[in-house]
């Protein structure tokens, strides 16, 4: 089986998107795309369980509302009781305070018990007044708070939801705003795994790295296009006892082959052609190949575009293109011309010298 080295360039890319976004709930393409399927079906179960919510909120702000009333009642009952019951055992002090002689002396103790008993009733009076006073105002208090939310759900009910389910609706939406931003990148990796899928039947004597990037700290200029390369990415990138395959990979659709506007990938590949050309044409003499008595030798670059679904019709100058079940047969058709050990040595070579990035943990089937 080929040799399969980092994970495929779409998925690194929409892993990249999650996490600058906290997204860490998805494990699959599957579980992306369903998502996008069933984002509305989940808006609407948002908004149903809110109302749901609500119309639970008013039943039970309608029990607490009565349960309220009733313990207010309660309550100035039982301190009514109270009160009377301790002005009634104070008048009995009153009227058990033994009738004083004509001395001095009793007479102003008479006076003294009487004052004491008549600052209780008044102090009762007022601890009674002062309490009611109080709980009636933090019941009241409490008590119109219960009845201006019933009333708000009650009159502005579908308000009431919105504003309930409005911050999760707002993280979902935010949600489904970022996935169908990478959506490209969905569809990309699902058309990127099945060109792996496919060069995975090729034997142990090919080399693949997936999401091959090289950046340049001088540029490559390319005189004839006029054009500074400061970078190149490939999907995928095949080293082969014939060569070297740059494999585009395009999941397209028929208007979007057909859309004018799109940037040229034969453009793309022949210009990343043309970069990894000079690179190999630098370090060639340091890989150690096999020696010819006719002079240096070529790593050919081939390089191949192919379309998942969709394929134009047209064909272009050093771009072959080609559909999925073309690939393995058209790769296969060239002979071999380095061993073993110098396919190694240039995988190791390219391998070295691109840019490393971080992995995904997305599946894809």
């Amino acid at each position: 089986m080929c040799i399969v080295f980092n994970t495929i360039g779409c998925l690194n890319d929409i892993q990249k998107q999650l996490d600058n976004h906290n997204i860490d709930e998805f494990s699959s393409v599957d579980e992306l795309i369903n998502f996008q399927k069933t984002c509305h079906f989940t808006q609407e179960q948002i908004i149903l369980e809110h109302t749901q919510q609500i119309e639970k909120e008013k039943i039970i702000l309608y029990k607490e509302i009565t349960e309220l009333k009733d313990n207010i009642s309660t309550r100035k009952r039982e301190l009514q009781e109270y009160y009377k019951e301790r002005l009634l055992y104070l008048d009995r002090q009153i009227e058990n305070l033994p009738i004083p002689d004509s001395k001095a002396i009793p007479i102003l103790k008479d006076y003294y018990l009487n004052l004491i008993i008549w600052l209780n009733i008044w102090f009762t009076q007022i601890k009674h007044f002062l309490k009611i006073f109080f709980i009636s105002q933090q019941s009241n208090k409490f008590l119109s708070k219960k009845n201006n939310r019933l009333n708000y759900i009650t009159t502005n009910f579908t308000e009431a939801v919105n504003q309930n389910s409005s911050a999760q609706l707002q993280i979902l939406q935010q949600k489904i705003t970022i996935i169908n931003e990478i959506n490209n990148s969905i569809y990309g990796a699902i058309g990127e795994q099945k060109v792996v899928n496919i060069l995975k039947n090729l034997s142990d004597d090919y080399i693949l790295i997936n999401d091959f990037i090289c950046s340049f700290q001088t540029p490559i200029y390319n005189r004839k296009e006029n054009d500074y390369i400061k970078s190149i990415q490939i999907d995928h990138l095949l080293v082969s006892p014939s060569g070297i395959f740059i494999i585009e990979t395009k999941n397209w659709s028929e208007h979007t082959i057909n859309n004018l506007n799109l940037h040229s990938p034969v453009q793309q590949v022949k210009r990343t052609n043309f970069a990894l050309f000079k690179i190999l044409a630098d370090e060639i003499k340091n890989l150690n190949l096999r020696k010819h008595n006719w002079g240096d030798r070529k790593i050919p670059i081939r390089n191949l575009i192919v379309f998942i679904n969709n394929k134009p019709i047209e064909e272009f100058q050093f771009v072959k293109i080609l559909s999925l079940t073309q690939l393995l047969s058209h790769i296969e058709y060239f002979k071999p011309s380095f061993s073993f050990n110098e396919t190694q040595m240039i995988a190791d070579f390219l391998f070295k010298i691109s840019d490393k990035r971080k992995q995904s943990n997305l599946i894809i089937q």
